[in-house]
């Protein structure tokens, strides 16, 4: 094999190679959405389409969190900063978001749990999180987190006595 024919080989390789990570950077922000919402990792909650689960004897303390970015046109708060829950039990808290300009916000919020371990028990049924909220000017939203815990929480012998949670939530505009 020629030298010349060599260089050809190792120029397309190494090309493909730099194609294949581009790709897989772009991959990599919603493989690893998916892979925190199957496994609870990093304090992402589970995401339930109904609260199949029995409620148990016993309550957690649930504390709310919100934050915008600095000089923030949106004001994004919890309506309530903590509630107690019955562990396995639908559970239902708003946050209002309110559009302090004269024009449109498009925004869209993130989330997460402390402490990270609570996380995979911790299942949202219906949320505004991941999803564009558009704000026109001036205009007050309540934004709903239906929720519950499940009862397993009690047999995980790291937490099993863990009298609060807290959910944050963090809004952008975009």
């Amino acid at each position: 094999m020629s030298e010349r024919r060599i260089l050809k080989n190792h120029a397309l390789g190494l090309s493909l190679f730099a194609l294949f990570m581009l790709g897989m950077s772009f991959a990599a922000v919603p493989l690893y959405k998916l892979f925190c919402q199957v496994t609870g990792y990093g304090g992402t909650p589970l995401i339930s389409k109904e609260n199949n689960l029995v409620k148990i004897d016993g309550q957690i303390n649930i504390r709310f969190d919100s934050s915008v970015e600095k000089k923030s046109p949106l004001y994004f708060k919890p309506e309530r900063k903590k509630i107690s829950v019955n562990i396995g039990e639908n559970s239902l808290a708003f946050y209002k978001a309110v559009n302090r300009t004269d024009r449109k916000l498009t925004t869209m919020s993130v989330f997460n749990v402390t402490p990270h371990q609570a996380a995979k028990y911790f299942n949202k049924i219906e949320c505004f999180c991941f999803e564009e909220q558009v704000l026109n000017p001036g205009e007050h939203v309540d934004m709903p987190v239906s929720f519950f815990i499940d009862p397993s929480i009690k047999d995980d012998k790291f937490i099993n006595n863990l009298e609060e949670i807290t959910l944050s939530y963090t809004m952008f505009v975009r």
